[in-house]
């Protein structure tokens, strides 16, 4: 008898997730291509805008690709232990404190999500003072909060597999209640050290590269986080081909949640809209564990993180906006979700120069 699923472990389970996703379809892409080009404007004069169409019909396996109805935005929650460190002068607590006010509907990520129409759904993985139940809410703590990662592992190889399968569960959950387009979003007070972290680790960029002001640090501060990547990176030295030991060493709770979200996504050939530096780092490792899942992801906005201009740019990817937002919770990534319900519209909605009996210039 073969292995059921319960009985096999939280990593072979996550490996079984990364392997299920295919790539995007190549000709359900070339077909999106050609129909630009019959369609009733110049060639390429929607510019990026036609890209994400085609990429959407790949995704989709199908051209024209289905109009994006029904949004949700994960936003996923834990906390560090690195912020003994000093790296930001929020207390601990405001994680659980900002988990409450998702859920009574009083954050940024609320009203952005309300303005384009999608459901939020938050992700208690591991925030270190608890949570109180709430429809809004899902909790699969797996830890209250990382250990430093400046002095050992943020967490064990187990515990990361389990906060990425809580993800993917998540979005399971997401996704069968109806959802064809996924946001990601996150919450945990420092956790753009283990982002900064994350990004070094699979990009191979220098740390005073990829690591910002966060939530706002004095330059004191951000020369003693720099300080902290660079010591977390030398302790570790993170293999960038064992992205879940990555992630177990260097990563956050939240960050293995959004992986695990992407990749379930990805095997449901759902689109994903990336959001700022603590998805990016999330994307990254999903594109580690499953090359393919990168061709489902897509930048919703460019974060004045400087870690996540280097994080789009090894995963090929164009931000759709750039606001010089760097709140996280998925704020950016909803903003993007009207240009990815236009792109894939544009292909279903305009008519081709044979079908309006206009002539070709």
């Amino acid at each position: 008898m073969g292995t059921t699923t319960e009985e096999m472990s939280p990593e072979e389970r996550l490996r079984g997730l990364a392997r299920g996703v295919l790539p995007p379809d190549a000709a359900a892409s070339e077909t999106a291509r050609r129909r630009h080009l019959r369609l009733t404007k110049p060639p390429g004069s929607l510019g990026g805008l036609e890209e994400l169409g085609i990429r959407l019909a790949g995704m989709a396996g199908a051209c024209p690709p289905p109009v994006p109805g029904r949004p949700a935005v994960l936003v996923a929650a834990g906390d560090h232990g690195v912020l003994g460190r000093g790296v930001s002068p929020w207390p601990q607590e405001v994680t659980a404190e900002m988990v409450r006010n998702f859920c009574r509907g009083g954050a940024a990520v609320n009203a952005l999500a309300a303005t384009v129409g999608a459901r939020v759904l938050v992700l208690d993985v591991g925030v270190a003072a608890g949570t109180e139940p709430h429809p809004l809410l899902r909790k699969a703590r797996v830890r209250p909060g990382t250990a430093d990662l400046s002095r050992g592992a943020a967490m064990d190889r187990r515990e990361a597999a389990r906060a990425a399968l809580a993800g993917a569960e998540a979005a399971e959950e997401l996704v069968r209640e109806g959802t064809d387009l996924l946001v990601t979003g996150d919450m945990g007070i420092g956790n753009t050290t283990p982002a900064a972290c994350l990004v070094a680790a699979f990009t191979g960029r220098p740390a005073a590269e990829v690591t910002g002001r966060g939530t706002g640090i004095d330059d004191a501060t951000l020369a003693l986080k720099v300080r902290v990547v660079e010591e977390a990176l030398a302790l570790h030295g993170p293999n960038p081909e064992d992205p879940l030991g990555t992630l177990a060493a260097v990563g956050g709770l939240e960050h293995a949640a959004l992986a695990g979200a992407i990749l379930y996504c990805a095997a449901r050939r759902v689109p994903v809209v990336l959001d700022g530096i603590s998805s990016c780092a999330a994307a990254l490792a999903a594109a580690a564990l499953s090359p393919p899942s990168s061709g489902y992801m897509v930048a919703g906005h460019l974060s004045a993180e400087p870690g996540a201009a280097v994080a789009l740019k090894a995963l090929g990817l164009k931000p759709l906006l750039d606001l010089g937002m760097r709140l996280g919770e998925g704020t950016g990534g909803l903003l993007a979700v009207p240009l990815v319900r236009a792109a894939a519209r544009v292909l279903s909605e305009m008519a081709t120069f044979e079908e309006a009996g206009v002539s070709e210039g």
